[in-house]
């Protein structure tokens, strides 16, 4: 992988996201964090990210609003988006997955392996 692939993570947490940033810099991805739906948003239409680390419950913008704007926009409809939230009601990864069409789902709280294998997944299209 000659160009490290760019991964946003958008997050309310600062802690949550600092613990993104390290386990996948160590896997070679460069990594931005942005504390909000807004901020995501904005920081995703400059940067043009590989793919997007999405939480839902943030207090600004929840996570379903940003993923709408996402994909009502020419630029940014074909970014990968794979959900982190701590909402591990099956309902809501169903609504993610097959409503909304997000690439991926994750629950926090998460293995730093399991992060890994979902990011490579949909950025590689690695198998599980």
């Amino acid at each position: 992988m000659a160009e490290k692939q760019l991964v946003v993570c958008i997050e309310d947490e600062p802690e949550m996201t600092e613990l993104v940033e390290i386990i996948l810099r160590r896997e070679g991805y460069q990594v931005l964090g942005a504390s909000g739906g807004q901020e995501g948003l904005e920081l995703i239409r400059k940067e043009i990210p590989d793919l997007i680390l999405l939480d839902l419950m943030m207090p600004d913008m929840d996570g379903w609003e940003v993923y709408q704007q996402l994909q009502a926009s020419q630029e940014t409809i074909d970014i990968p988006v794979i959900v982190v939230t701590a909402k591990a009601q099956s309902i809501d990864k169903v609504l993610g997955l097959h409503v909304a069409k997000v690439d991926d789902y994750i629950t926090k709280p998460f293995k730093p392996k399991e992060l890994i294998q979902r990011v490579e997944k949909v950025l590689v299209g690695g198998s599980e």
